[in-house]
């Protein structure tokens, strides 16, 4: 029986279904950034997500506080980094950007997130990809596109940048900084009062932010669907999507684990499919079978 419990306490913590789950949350979060860009601005999103998101990690950081206290101080410059581009920067570029351009150029230009960490980690950290790992994210690539180009590359030869594509490039450059940039968060610190850390930065960056949105006449419209959305995307892609992101980075480093941020059109296929009843078409199952075979190639040792 004791074995049985800590097979399942060590598969609930391995950092692979820790990297899919948060990549499924944040694929339901670009959904619902699309489909409530009418009844809730971009500011308002990012601010209110976070505020829900420190609401639920407080708790479990304040027991850390008093001890911790001195370390988080003397780290506080990767602190105030990390909170800037992972809080504050990334998911308010990206609601910025899907207010004016489609998902499917959104989530095109996502799949370059693990392209930008591996040359900054290149740049910053002189941490080189063997072969088979720069194989495997090639395929994983090559699969990304083939689902959001529906299987014609003649779509993305028309992808016309916009707006939105281009706030979309920043939010594809600031996390690929934030995921980099945890190489330098102080040791020592616990997870909850890291997040909750970085969640603080954030909001005092974002408020203003709201505040000058507000002060342009754009307010949520609320109702039981936004305010059902704003707690999704506090609670799962923030809150437990954060924590997950960070352990697997912790465990399995910043180029393999920004490589299932390809997994997102995988995702968006399925949850269109539950969701929508879209049906899968041939060149979903192909496209999925390359990410798979991707990250399958880039894991094994």
């Amino acid at each position: 029986m004791a074995g049985m419990s800590e097979n399942r306490r060590s598969f609930l913590t391995n950092p692979y279904l820790l990297l899919t789950l948060t990549v499924l949350f944040w694929s339901g979060n670009m959904v619902l950034g699309r489909g409530i860009r009418a009844d809730v601005p971009p500011l308002a999103l990012a601010f209110w997500r976070w505020a829900i998101a420190f609401a639920c990690v407080l708790p479990l950081a304040l027991p850390h506080f008093k001890a911790q206290w001195p370390l988080l101080r003397a780290g506080w410059k990767p602190v105030v980094l990390l909170g800037l581009v992972g809080v504050g920067g990334y998911n308010t570029f990206a609601y910025i950007a899907l207010q004016y351009t489609s998902a499917t150029n959104a989530v095109l230009l996502n799949s370059f997130i693990p392209v930008a960490t591996i040359a900054i980690s290149w740049a910053f950290l002189g941490k080189h990809l063997r072969p088979r790992e720069g194989f495997g994210v090639a395929i994983s690539l090559c699969g990304a596109l083939t689902i959001i180009a529906r299987g014609d590359l003649s779509v993305l030869a028309h992808l016309n940048l916009n707006a939105g594509d281009i706030w979309m490039l920043g939010a594809v450059l600031v996390w690929a900084i934030y995921t980099v940039g945890l190489a330098w968060r102080p040791a020592g610190v616990h997870p909850m009062l890291m997040l909750a850390a970085m969640t603080a930065v954030g909001l005092v960056a974002l408020a203003p932010a709201w505040a000058w949105e507000m002060a342009r006449g754009r307010h949520i419209d609320v109702h039981l669907g936004s305010l059902a959305a704003l707690a999704y995307v506090g609670v799962f892609p923030s809150f437990l999507g954060y924590i997950f992101y960070n352990r697997g980075v912790a465990e399995v480093g910043a180029n393999r684990a920004s490589l299932f941020i390809h997994l997102m059109p995988v995702f968006g296929t399925l949850l269109s499919a539950i969701f929508l009843a879209e049906i899968p078409q041939g060149y979903h199952y192909l496209g999925i079978a390359l990410i798979f075979a991707g990250i399958g190639l880039t894991m094994k040792r």
